[in-house]
């Protein structure tokens, strides 16, 4: 009985932590340093459990609007993480962001390789969009 009741308790607190969790789905946007200037960055993002993935979608180098997966995403209660990949002449380059979510806030921190092979470490906060 004992066993049962611990079994069911077990249970019951994994679902409400999991409904606990802070709802980052949908569009963020945030503003970004580029090398012309300042470019708006678009988060679309969909939680499925502890499991996250979407798009990242900012300006590229000619203007148009470069769409990006996001891998390896993950939210553990206000916490997100996700990786970015992108290929461009031959190599690949990968961005990760850490942010928590603050109600209609996404604090991030984003890392990004950088020409010199440091990584580059940037703030922003995400705003939900309306």
């Amino acid at each position: 009985m004992t066993k049962k009741l611990l079994f069911v308790t077990t249970i019951l607190l994994t679902m409400t932590l999991c409904l606990m969790a802070a709802d980052a789905s949908g569009k963020w946007t945030f503003e970004q340093e580029g090398r012309n200037g300042t470019v708006q960055v678009t988060l679309n993002l969909k939680i499925d459990g502890a499991a996250l993935s979407g798009t990242v979608t900012q300006p590229g180098r000619e203007g148009n609007a470069v769409e990006t997966a996001i891998s390896d995403g993950k939210i553990d209660g206000n916490d997100i993480s996700f990786t970015v990949k992108r290929e461009f002449n031959g190599n690949s380059f990968v961005t990760t962001y850490k942010g928590t979510l603050d109600g209609d806030d996404l604090k991030l921190e984003i890392n990004r390789p950088g020409r010199d092979g440091n990584t580059r470490t940037s703030n922003a906060i995400a705003k939900r969009a309306k």
